[in-house]
């Protein structure tokens, strides 16, 4: 599905090939292309294509910051790819290894990030307003880069009054800057640059120094399979 290198950006070639979590040569990750670009025409653009599958990533899983897995293989495309929900680091990965499938160069970025959308509930378990290694991709079209951020699907940014990121292929989706209310809602604080592959080991060590009683907690909901534990970030619920 991806289309020869010779026409990209020398910078850019390496983003179009598959890695061990980037899977954009798995049957998952072409599966979710195709039934993201359906009714697209088969001459569209790659600027057509990048703004589909961004808002297929945004929207058709959910964004969850308590599906977190602890164990790197569910990180890989393949696995997101079926998921209902997900959080922005498997969101990113999924979207940069879809756009590598149809061959627009992807690169994950990662960045910490202040006054993300929020509950109680994650506030308490976090222990701190900074989220760490927020996800996001860069990709090009022709010589032109855009970042982006899928993470946060249309239905809870209503739900939390939140601007919706809009991808329109000219310009960066990258982050909620301000609220409905234009009051200042998320910032980037520390942006640790672009990877070819989610630096997955590094992360999750990350995580588990930075956030202990959410990295417990999650622990214990995975040994339990629970769910239902946040309302505000549930699939019925209201914040």
């Amino acid at each position: 599905m991806a289309q020869p290198k010779d026409d990209l950006p020398t910078e850019a070639e390496r983003f179009v090939l598959p890695s061990r979590f980037v899977e954009s040569d798995s049957l998952e990750v072409q599966d979710f292309v195709s039934s993201a670009l359906r009714d697209l025409p088969a001459d569209a653009s790659n600027r057509d294509k990048a703004i589909r599958l961004f808002e297929a990533v945004r929207d058709g899983i959910r964004y969850d910051p308590y599906c977190f897995a602890l164990d790197e293989d569910s990180y890989r495309a393949s696995r997101i790819a079926g998921a209902e929900a997900a959080f922005c680091v498997p969101k990113a990965i999924l979207l940069a290894a879809c756009l590598r499938a149809v061959g627009i160069p992807a690169a994950l970025g990662f960045a910490d990030v202040r006054n993300h959308l929020n509950t109680p509930k994650l506030q308490e378990l976090m222990e701190t307003d900074l989220f760490i290694y927020h996800g996001y991709v860069q990709l090009w079209l022709g010589e032109e880069t855009y970042k982006v951020t899928p993470a946060f699907n249309m239905e809870l940014c209503e739900r939390f009054g939140v601007k919706p990121l809009v991808f329109d292929g000219y310009h960066d989706a990258l982050f909620h800057e301000f609220d409905e209310q234009d009051h200042r809602h998320m910032e980037y604080v520390n942006d640790r640059g672009l990877y070819f592959d989610a630096p997955m080991e590094e992360f999750l060590a990350a995580f588990k120094e930075t956030y202990p009683k959410l990295e417990e907690f999650n622990r214990v909901r995975i040994s339990k399979d629970s769910s239902g534990y946040d309302a505000g970030f549930s699939k019925e619920g209201a914040s």
